[in-house]
């Protein structure tokens, strides 16, 4: 009985630190002109409803052009002030390097809020393996 005693005590030790941290998400965004807006504003509610979330966002196809300088939604308004604000907040923007190559762009097009992952794709599986929820605006 003492045994098992230390050892759910032990295991709730060791868990405690995930209770702790905030939730996991992926927004993903293969389309700016469709998911630009509402999901930059998906993602500052979210923030503002649960400030402990650990977010990323991963672009790839048209989804790159989110994060690129000068990137407009069709109203007008600037993606860049956006992204800067949500980096600040601690969310993470990624570009698909795959995208890079296939659409002929290169890094120097990008806002410095910008990182970059080898395919888009396959971060999206490891984030979602790795415990993260998927969204897609």
């Amino acid at each position: 009985m003492h045994k098992r005693f230390l050892l759910v005590l032990f295991t709730m030790f060791l868990a405690a630190p995930l209770a702790w941290a905030g939730d996991l998400v992926v927004y993903h965004f293969d389309n700016a002109a469709a998911q630009g807006l509402k999901g930059l504003r998906n993602i500052r509610n979210h923030l503002d409803t649960d400030p402990s979330a650990q977010i990323t966002v991963v672009t790839h196809a048209e989804g790159v052009d989110l994060l690129m300088e000068g990137a407009k939604a069709a109203n007008g308004t600037e993606f860049a002030p956006l992204v800067s604000a949500l980096k600040a907040r601690g969310v993470r923007f990624e570009v698909c390097e795959i995208t890079l190559k296939n659409r002929g762009l290169s890094k120097d097009q990008f806002v410095l809020d910008a990182d970059y992952t080898p395919s888009g794709v396959v971060r999206l599986v490891k984030l979602q393996k790795s415990g993260y929820a998927y969204i897609k605006p």
